[in-house]
């Protein structure tokens, strides 16, 4: 289900990010599913406080309210950076590019499976202006 994009355009083009940057950023996207899912799991701890601990290690605070606060804006932080991010790139194509850079989909497959409203050209080109803004954000 990857996309078959170059991980490194010519320095020319103005969505130029350097490959292993690109990577970096398309590995952290692609944790996006992990961290709703981690998200989602934490509002049913409240009677399973043991259970917390696979998901919010970030202190040594003893109070489980707040370990699970913290653990929950983690995880919201990095999501809505992404969706937001998505959304920036382009009002349209956004929450298409928001499906392939966390579930790792190529054109074809949004393109067949819902209805890409964008050519192959457009699409890449906002891809890769998705990383460069991402890339800004993550600074």
């Amino acid at each position: 289900m990857g996309t078959d994009i170059r991980p490194e355009l010519s320095k020319k083009n103005r969505y130029w990010i350097e490959k292993h940057r690109y990577y970096e950023l398309k590995h952290f996207c692609l944790q996006y599913p992990i961290w709703k899912k981690a998200y989602l799991a934490l509002t049913d701890l409240k009677s399973r406080p043991a259970d917390m601990d696979s998901f919010a290690k970030f202190n040594n605070l003893s109070d489980p309210t707040w370990k699970i606060a913290e653990a929950r804006l983690y995880y919201e932080s990095r999501m809505k950076m992404i969706e937001d991010t998505a959304k920036r790139t382009d009002d349209v194509i956004g929450d298409y590019i928001l499906k392939a850079v966390t579930q790792g989909y190529s054109y074809d497959t949004l393109n067949v499976q819902f209805g890409m409203p964008c050519c192959k050209e457009v699409y890449y080109k906002l891809y890769r202006k998705f990383f460069l803004l991402l890339s800004h954000e993550r600074d």
